[in-house]
């Protein structure tokens, strides 16, 4: 039987479909396999990927550096933040891109990372950006880098608590090959709720190394078809108002997301839904 020839650049080359990667090189490739996604799915969109290294994560930013030559290629921006909540504002930002029609993109979808102490300093910015919502055709997610047992930080991190306290969905990868698919899941699941989706990053799965199943059409998402849509949707709105964003976000957006595995034909589909409130009546008691 024949060896297979490989090459160092196999990680990042989209026609590959099993390759060796790092949990940092997985998200790179997330990056690429979204962009590609999107223009065959008749989107063209950009990727953008900004906030301030440290350990589990510290390494992230190195890796963004190696692959400019490839991100550049696929419309992928990465500019380190000055700092993390500096990185989250502009990650804000780049979800009203294409609001005024004036966007070169259909939608710029966006990855935030930071280590705990982090994700303690943008709870300002996580909760304000979260209520504005997110492009129907960009979607954030926030790579949180938790040192469980303070290896090299000065306190030992969970950062799941401020997610449920921000109201942002949280998934949390196993491994090499679920971070890529978990990537692709919470850009999509952050496009239909209109919520960022916080994506946990440890030194046992990011750091480490795996062969993954890179195919572009390995994960087949399915949206919900029977969520009754509120008037004016779900996403990042021109004109909105602050109770406004609120409401939507606790009685319409997302509650609960519910991934379910299912492999066959060596197929991986996830599913998610929406579990929300009844909206409240119009009418007043008297």
């Amino acid at each position: 039987m024949p060896l297979r020839p490989v090459s160092l650049d196999d990680k990042f080359d989209l026609s590959q479909s099993h390759v060796l990667v790092t949990g940092y090189q997985a998200l790179i490739r997330a990056c690429l396999m979204q962009k590609e996604r999107d223009r065959r799915a008749g989107h063209n969109t950009a990727g953008y990927v900004t906030g301030y290294r440290g350990s589990p994560l510290g390494g992230l930013d190195q890796q963004f550096m190696r692959a400019a030559r490839q991100i550049a290629a696929a419309d992928i921006k990465f500019q380190p933040g000055l700092n993390e909540e500096l990185a989250a504002t502009a990650l804000w930002g780049s979800q009203q891109a294409e609001l005024r029609g004036e966007g070169k993109f259909d939608g710029v979808f966006g990855m935030w990372y930071g280590k705990g102490p982090g994700v303690d300093r943008s709870g300002d910015v996580f909760r304000h950006a979260n209520f504005a919502g997110t492009s129907k055709n960009g979607g954030v997610i926030a790579l949180m880098g938790d040192d469980h047992t303070a290896e090299s930080s000065t306190t030992a991190h969970q950062s799941e608590f401020h997610f449920v306290d921000v109201m942002m969905p949280i998934l949390n990868p196993a491994g090499v090959q679920e971070i890529i698919d978990y990537a692709l899941y919470g850009w999509a699941m952050s496009r239909f709720a209109g919520t960022w989706t916080a994506l946990k990053c440890m030194h046992e799965t990011v750091e480490s190394t795996g062969v993954v199943d890179g195919r572009l059409d390995r994960v087949n998402i399915i949206t919900p078809a029977d969520f009754r849509m509120p008037e004016g949707g779900l996403n990042i709105r021109l004109v909105d108002t602050i109770l406004g964003q609120e409401a939507r976000l606790h009685e319409e957006r997302t509650h609960q997301a519910c991934p379910e595995e299912h492999e066959a034909d060596d197929e991986w589909t996830l599913h998610f839904r929406l579990i929300g409130r009844e909206r409240p009546s119009d009418k007043i008691p008297s």
